[in-house]
């Protein structure tokens, strides 16, 4: 569906039972709600799933002002809103990591807990190397970058895999607009002291990822006092190539209500 809760148009998709649990599935920078097609059979089965593309990303619009990582949060919240959906549990890979982050500083009494996947308090890369490939994709686009994108969210042996294709037309279909704006975006994030009292979390991590070291992910499983589970033979996106290992990942938090 199509909706327009701020100034913006946004695309969701909801499957599920109204009367379940709500679960929010946020994507990563460069892909669109599709990243999480192969855990909506079980998940849908299960809860009530919110799919987003966020801004700019699939078939949400952009415009060309410039955004914060807390305002990509609130285009979330007003899309939960306008659905009258008041507690729920999201989880986010990689930049979505940090927006759920976001979303949970910023309305913690209805965030039941987070499933923060490939994320950090702050990004490995250093804010001037994301500032440059914002311009750099303001001059000349985002397909040149693609290969070398692609490398660092799967597997070497996943390269060449229908999925990966997948994952490469869903970064072309990104516009300019929001990829050079969420480069800004994460070189503008630190989460260090960002406190989210109340709220439950587990950190999860790619044992291959190389844009999330292990170092990164124990520090944000420390701030958000969860359990920091690895998931063997993933890297930066683990949904296509470790498909079942995070939906396993996602069921068992929201179901173990005890699990830091």
């Amino acid at each position: 569906m199509f909706i327009r809760p701020l100034k913006l148009t946004q695309h969701v998709d909801v499957q599920g039972s109204e009367n379940a649990t709500t679960l929010v599935l946020l994507h990563s920078l460069g892909t669109d709600l599709h990243l999480w097609d192969l855990q909506m059979p079980r998940l849908s089965e299960r809860y009530r799933v919110v799919r987003l593309d966020i801004r700019g990303h699939g078939l949400s619009a952009v415009d060309a002002l410039p955004f914060s990582m807390s305002d990509l949060a609130d285009d979330v919240v007003a899309a939960l809103d306008h659905l009258h959906i008041n507690e729920f549990y999201v989880a986010g890979v990689s930049i979505g990591g940090t927006i759920a982050q976001w979303i949970g500083f910023k309305i913690p009494k209805r965030v039941q807990g987070m499933i923060i996947v490939d994320t950090a308090l702050v990004n490995a890369a250093p804010p001037s190397l994301w500032r440059a490939r914002a311009e750099d994709v303001f001059h000349h686009g985002v397909e040149h970058l693609e290969m070398g994108i692609l490398s660092k969210w799967v597997t070497p042996k996943f390269i060449d895999s229908p999925y990966a294709e997948g994952m490469k037309q869903m970064l072309r279909r990104t516009s300019v607009e929001a990829f050079a704006g969420c480069s800004y975006a994460i070189a503008d994030t630190d989460l260090t002291d960002m406190n989210i009292p109340g709220v439950r979390a587990v950190v999860v991590r790619g044992s291959e990822d190389q844009l999330t070291p292990p170092d990164y992910a124990q520090r944000l499983a420390d701030k958000r006092n969860a359990q920091l589970h690895t998931l063997p033979g993933a890297a930066h996106l683990p949904n296509y190539e470790q498909p079942e290992a995070l939906t396993d990942e996602i069921i068992s938090f929201i179901d173990n209500k005890n699990t830091h």
